[in-house]
């Protein structure tokens, strides 16, 4: 995109919905009135019930570019008020309000004349926004280096799996914390400092980061960064909370 779109309210209508992963599920929506958005922005999403209680969320958004094609990946939270009913029953054809594009801060823009590498470190479904910048990516011919580095529970777990796979102009390696997949030589654990220090650009390369996922996991990669040399100004975070 070439310049900040304000975001507003906008009615989206599910064109498609599929599964992603064992709790979540992959929402496409046609937006008419949707401006286009830079790979790694959000969107709120509102519902409304019959007695006029609202409730309302934000939602990362895994697609970008000029297309009024909204997809969003929604991880049900158990417990929640608004995921439950995204993930078991919004229908294709339902409509939604969405107000967006929204964030400044935490996007990738092809237009962007830094050419230095790309760090995106993602855990659970901190994948999506960066998975927005992957794809982005893919479709440009002239930039920096792009590795991924996801962590995530088992292997039935990965969003975005045959999209990841067939990925040419990025790196991507993923790191299984309680399930390995068949044949492998790591066992399930969580990233550990060695792993981030082998499986990332050195702070000699200049790297511009990107780290998504629970405010827990954000501040241990973060500081694990930090120590390796990584400067701060260049590690950009965002982290989603326990409810949805």
């Amino acid at each position: 995109m070439s310049a900040p779109i304000r975001g507003r309210w906008h009615i989206g209508r599910v064109a498609n919905r599929r599964p992603e992963g064992d709790t979540a599920v992959r929402i496409t929506l046609e937006v008419p009135t949707w401006p286009g958005n830079d790979a790694g922005s959000h969107v709120d999403l509102r519902l409304t019930a019959p007695d006029g209680y609202q409730a309302t969320r934000s939602y990362s958004i895994a697609s970008s570019g000029d297309s009024t094609h909204v997809v969003l990946v929604v991880d049900e939270v158990p417990a929640g008020e608004v995921s439950p009913f995204l993930v078991h029953q919004l229908a294709e054809g339902d409509e939604l309000e969405v107000h967006g594009p929204l964030g400044r801060y935490f996007i990738w823009t092809p237009s962007d004349l830094d050419r230095s590498p790309v760090q995106l470190i993602a855990g659970g479904s901190g994948v999506v926004p960066l998975f927005s910048m992957v794809a982005a990516r893919e479709r440009e011919a002239d930039h920096g280096d792009f590795w991924l580095l996801y962590s995530v529970r088992t292997p039935r777990d990965v969003f975005f799996r045959d999209e990841l796979a067939t990925l040419s102009h990025a790196k991507v390696d993923i790191i299984h914390t309680r399930e390995s997949p068949p044949g492998s030589v790591r066992p399930p654990g969580r990233l550990t400092r060695e792993e981030i220090s082998r499986l990332t650009f050195p702070a000699s390369a200049t790297p511009r980061m990107y780290v998504c996922g629970s405010t827990p996991f954000v501040e241990t990669i973060s500081r694990s960064l930090v120590e390796l040399g990584h400067e701060p100004a260049r590690i950009r975070t965002e982290r989603f909370g326990g409810t949805s």
